[in-house]
């Protein structure tokens, strides 16, 4: 379904599909239902150490930071950096979020990405195809030549993810959460090296002005 706004501001027209998934910016009519799948469980553990900080504590106070972090991501979205933050849709429902973003774009082509998918969303495939649909979306259409992901050691379904979508492991870093000192495992995958998905994957609404707001050349004749 197009959406009104996205001749005013781009990102809103931006649609990927594959299998099951659609992948989409959040719009307001969807925030009541995003809403909603915040306060569900999305870990099988919630004391893990890969537990993110945001989705501890008061499920109300989580919710509000969520719908605030999602209209200040839309206000930053330039060339210098950008985070488009995309709902997951599978057979009509909702279920979870993926980003993609970038930190000076035109000049290191590089983009990171991070996911969540609801606890009953696990287990079919989902979390690897959708980080393949943002892949093909970066390296396919955007120009980005590398991207990059990272982990909490011990967080074996992430990693197993990366593996998969043909990252490679790329260093380590220690950082602070919680006020706990934890090691971070580092991938990175290429156009050469990245794994394609089974499935095709559809992109529309890329138009020539969310590229100029991405910093994303024009594709090649």
């Amino acid at each position: 379904m197009s959406n009104p706004l996205a001749p005013l501001f781009p990102p809103f027209g931006l649609t990927l599909r594959a299998g099951d998934l659609t992948l989409r910016l959040l719009r307001d009519e969807d925030l009541p239902e995003y809403a909603e799948l915040l306060t569900r469980p999305i870990f099988p553990d919630e004391d893990a150490d890969h537990v993110f900080p945001w989705y501890l504590g008061d499920p109300e106070a989580r919710v509000r930071n969520a719908l605030m972090f999602q209209w200040t991501k839309r206000a930053e979205v330039a060339p210098e950096r950008w985070n488009l933050t995309l709902g997951i849709w599978a057979q009509g429902g909702l279920i979870g979020s993926q980003d993609v973003n970038a930190t000076d774009f035109p000049r290191r082509r590089v983009v990171s990405s991070g996911s969540w998918l609801t606890l009953d969303a696990h287990g079919r495939g989902y979390g690897k195809l959708m980080r393949q649909m943002i892949l093909v979306l970066a390296f396919d259409h955007l120009g980005a030549l590398r991207a990059e992901s990272a982990a909490v050691l011990g967080n074996a379904p992430s990693f197993g993810v990366s593996r998969a979508c043909g990252y490679e492991a790329d260093g380590t870093e220690v950082v602070i959460e919680r006020d706990r000192r934890l090691v971070h495992q580092r991938f990175s995958v290429t156009p050469q090296t990245v794994v394609r998905p089974a499935v095709p994957v559809e992109v529309e609404g890329l138009s020539p002005e969310l590229r100029a707001m991405l910093g994303a050349p024009e594709p090649a004749l």
